[in-house]
């Protein structure tokens, strides 16, 4: 099923813009194992994988900051946490990170039938090139970008206009894709049409109540969306 919020438009899509984690990745085993083991080091409570849904998506400062209980000694910090955190989770993010069905498929068509191809996640940069070299490194990535020292992260629309200069393209030609609210709100901040998919990590009311163009409930629909073999109102 492929859902359309807004007004139908004709205007061609050039490139798609990908969130990561939630939406061509199911990282979240991971990424839950890697912060609890963190915080049972530290003597905190951890927590069920399930809740990691609604920490993740706006970055590690802010991951960190939700894991952490509101009663705790002063030691332990959000900051601190980060640190320990990318440590742990360099040696573990393979351990069960894999691709969602229909996205190597969908990737492959959506290059073979011309359009830019880039990925704009929170995941720290150097996770986040990692990742997609290991899981889609075949594909003909035109942007890679994580978080960067400095730069600030989603929902503000700093680096997806900054892809957009350097694709040289107007908002209007450009396609997000992501999982989250943050992902629909950059999105809305930068002009872009977004797609809203419902196997990611939130739900389909969240993408709904903030803006989501299209939503997706299959990889191939992102394709039917993009106009390759369909329009959007099918």
């Amino acid at each position: 099923m492929i859902g359309y919020r807004g007004i139908m438009t004709n205007q061609p899509y050039s490139a798609l813009l990908f969130d990561l984690d939630g939406t061509l990745v199911d990282s979240l085993p991971d990424i839950a194992a890697s912060m609890n083991e963190v915080l049972k080091t530290r003597g905190l409570p951890t927590h069920p994988e399930s809740a990691y849904r609604i920490f993740v998506g706006d970055g590690m400062l802010k991951l960190a900051e939700r894991v952490l209980p509101e009663a705790r000694s002063p030691e332990h910090s959000a900051n601190d946490l980060v640190g320990d955190m990318k440590e742990v989770y360099a040696r573990r993010w393979r351990d069960s990170c894999k691709a969602y069905p229909g996205i190597d498929e969908l990737l492959l068509r959506l290059e073979s039938e011309g359009y830019l191809l880039g990925i704009l996640s929170n995941k720290p940069e150097a996770f986040t090139v990692e990742m997609v070299q290991f899981l889609f490194g075949e594909r003909n990535w035109s942007q890679i970008r994580g978080a960067r020292e400095g730069v600030p992260v989603k929902p503000d629309p700093t680096s997806a206009l900054d892809i957009a200069k350097t694709w040289q393209l107007e908002a209007s030609r450009i396609l997000y894709v992501g999982d989250t609210s943050t992902d629909m709100l950059t999105a809305k901040h930068a002009g872009f049409d977004s797609v809203g998919v419902t196997w990611g990590f939130r739900d389909r009311a969240e993408l709904e109540a903030y803006g989501a163009t299209y939503l997706a409930d299959r990889a191939e629909d992102i394709l039917h969306i993009a106009g390759s073999g369909a329009s959007a109102s099918d």
